[in-house]
């Protein structure tokens, strides 16, 4: 399992929510290739970020900071989502050069677009599954759908998408560790490869997720706990073997 810090972008800078709240927001850089340049050099393997404004706004707001993300990485992966509600957004986001985008409230509302994409771009379009007591949230986690997490998990893997990042929105940003019982219950449905995200936050965190002993638990996306230095990025690899 690989780790991926996480840089949440909004009003250009490097931020956390507290979970999914734009009202509660910490930031932590003005600088945002400086901070993927930093984790680069502490050895990451992969990069998670999020177009907050983009989320809320539905239309990506920083693709050229995200072009600089993704040279300052590198060869380095960095995995995008936040507002990529069009072909055209999803086109401009690919354009930038990460290695893959993520879909959320699209991927819920429009099916057949969303196989028209996988069919386009492969493995380059993943799925983020946010979810708040097992129901899928969409619109920046502003809107609660009847959903159930694995509902959709299963639509999209039909429809031949290969990574799916799933947040339980309750645990973002709050430090507790995952909901480990949600995690199992996706993973054990469906084939694709999932990333872990909200309240991985300390190697134990990290350690558990391993022990629920699935193949297809390809990642966890670390951000809070990392940028208040209550761990660091060497030791949540080391817990992930």
């Amino acid at each position: 399992m690989i780790i991926l810090p996480a840089i949440d972008l909004k009003d250009g800078c490097c931020v956390r929510l507290r979970q999914g709240r734009a009202d509660d927001t910490t930031v932590y850089s003005d600088d945002p290739p400086a901070m993927a340049r930093q984790w680069l050099a502490q050895g990451a393997q992969a990069l998670h970020v999020v177009d907050l404004n983009g989320a809320f706004a539905g239309t990506p707001r920083h693709l050229p900071v995200i072009a600089q993300i993704v040279a300052a990485m590198g060869a380095v992966p960095v995995e995008l989502g936040g507002g990529l509600r069009t072909d055209e957004d999803v086109r401009r986001a690919l354009d930038t050069g990460v290695a893959r985008v993520i879909l959320g409230t699209r991927a819920l509302a429009d099916a057949a677009a969303l196989q028209r994409l996988v069919q386009a771009y492969g493995d380059r379009i993943a799925v983020g599954i946010d979810a708040r007591e097992g129901r899928v949230q969409v619109k920046g986690w502003v809107v609660t759908s009847e959903t159930r997490a694995t509902d959709l998990a299963r639509r999209v893997a039909d429809l031949g998408v290969s990574t799916i990042i799933y947040t339980d929105t309750a645990t973002d940003g709050m430090l507790a560790g995952t909901n480990l019982a949600a995690m199992d219950e996706m993973c054990r449905t469906v084939p694709c490869r999932v990333i872990a995200s909200g309240g991985v936050s300390a190697p134990e965190h990290v350690r558990a997720l391993v022990a629920l002993g699935h193949a297809n638990l390809y990642g966890a996306i670390v951000g809070k706990a990392l940028y208040d230095g209550q761990t660091t990025l060497a030791a949540m690899q080391q817990a992930a073997g």
